[in-house]
């Protein structure tokens, strides 16, 4: 296992709507997704798969994101989309290429190639033209006086990328557009899919890499994000100004966790904005771990090395598990984390709903009471069981928030904005009647349908 890596399990995954199960489900992967090639979209897709625990890769692949923010015009004289797919194409498609090198043996070849193999030819006239023109944009791209100093992860991209069109053979590469007579086109051919095959397949792979991170530097300043702070020392994230990206007129809120405070014990009735509040610092989290902005006005935190979420649980009927089962197994995964020594953030939103209320209280007090004491990690833990905050707030290591509603004016209304203390509002009921469930029931104002 790459001790560099945040660990992600797939629910955790899921919870945070990372990758889309389907062409038409929203994901954060699709969000981020500003990358022009197809080779681009996989290497980021790879990054989004294994985000960074190591602080110092973190700073590595930010120093690349604010360099290219900075330097934006410069990244805008890649090669082309087009450019990039067809000579990825060409390299890879099954066609036939000379290998004779004495002069005559090959100009009995082109011929014979050129005579009697018209489709293949022309696709190669293709393929030669295309990549003659990537070879020669790439080398304007590296030799822009403003990316000798670039920094992060993108420098030694572009420096390799250097040395590769420093090659001989490619080096000499006219600087015009290929035409005319079929020799030097096979000759091109030739130099392209055998000798220098490898070098521009090279070429290709550091594109798709400083093509994610624009990517990643795109959406962090198309959408305001901010750079994060990393900070050494135990787990901890403060954030002023967090939301959620895929929230429309969102409404920013703080987040305050270290090792004086390392628990959130979050209240407020539903509709209020729990949930969406801790999707939101783990969205943040996650992509701070990746190296990219956050949706937040400021965010400083120290890596962690496991990052879980316990959102939307479900039963297995197929391997029967119950639901309250499936909570304890959840929290069995959070605990072995932490049993392994690991430095974990966990998110639980409404944990043990699968049982009856006084062992559901048992058991979140238990839990909230040993996550008070492990060291080095941090939770957040939302409950609609408002009994526990006589035994909790007594307890330094948690701190309490809720969210409200307003009741004035006879109608709900949310402002979702987070406030210190328990929240003792319970409104089931009268959402019920304000829906007219009980209405229905007691056969009030009945509706007839023919």
């Amino acid at each position: 296992m790459d001790t560099d890596i945040l660990i992600l399990d797939q629910h955790t995954l899921k919870d945070l709507e990372i990758f889309a199960s389907n062409a038409t489900e929203n994901s954060l992967c699709k969000f981020c997704n500003l990358t022009r090639s197809d080779g681009g979209a996989d290497v980021l897709y790879r990054r989004m798969q294994a985000p960074w625990s190591s602080a110092v890769r973190i700073q590595n692949t930010q120093a690349a994101v604010a360099f290219v923010m900075q330097q934006r015009a410069c990244f805008a004289n890649m090669p082309s989309a087009y450019a990039i797919d067809r000579t990825h194409a060409y390299l890879h498609e099954v066609m036939p290429v000379i290998t004779d090198r004495n002069l005559i043996e090959f100009g009995f070849s082109a011929f014979s190639l050129r005579a009697n193999h018209d489709r293949y030819y022309y696709k190669i006239i293709t393929g030669v033209q295309v990549t003659n023109g990537l070879i020669r944009k790439a080398k304007a791209f590296v030799n822009q006086p403003a990316l000798t100093s670039a920094a992060g992860e993108v420098a030694p991209y572009i420096n390799e990328m250097r040395e590769i069109l420093d090659r001989p053979r490619l080096k000499k590469l006219v600087d015009d557009d290929v035409s005319g007579w079929f020799w030097k086109i096979l000759r091109l051919d030739q130099t392209f899919r055998l000798d220098e095959k490898v070098s521009i397949s090279r070429i290709l792979k550091l594109v798709f890499e400083i093509d994610a991170l624009i990517a990643m530097a795109d959406v962090t300043s198309q959408n305001g994000f901010a750079l994060p702070d990393l900070q050494e020392g135990p787990l901890a994230v403060h954030a002023e100004g967090l939301t959620h990206p895929f929230v429309p007129s969102p409404v920013p809120n703080p987040v305050a966790l270290d090792q004086n405070q390392r628990v959130l014990f979050l209240t407020g009735p539903n509709m209020a904005g729990k949930t969406t509040y801790l999707r939101a610092i783990a969205t943040a989290l996650y992509f701070a771990h990746l190296g990219m902005g956050v949706p937040a006005t400021r965010f400083r935190f120290t890596p962690a090395q496991h990052l879980f979420s316990s959102i939307s649980l479900s039963d297995d009927l197929h391997n029967g598990v119950s639901y309250f089962r499936a909570e304890a197994l959840r929290a069995k995964a959070v605990a072995q984390a932490i049993a392994d020594g690991n430095r974990v953030i966990a998110l639980l939103d409404e944990p043990f709903k699968g049982t009856n209320v006084k062992d559901a209280l048992d058991a979140s007090r238990a839990i909230l009471e040993r996550f008070s004491t492990k060291q080095d990690c941090l939770f957040m833990f939302s409950s609609h069981l408002i009994e526990l905050s006589d035994e909790i707030t007594v307890t330094q290591q948690i701190d309490c928030r809720y969210f409200e509603a307003d009741e004035s004016e006879g109608k709900l209304r949310f402002d979702y904005l987070l406030r210190s203390g328990v929240s003792s509002q319970r409104l089931g009921m009268r959402v019920l009647r304000e829906e007219g469930v009980f209405d229905l029931l007691d056969n009030k104002n009945p509706t007839t349908h023919s």
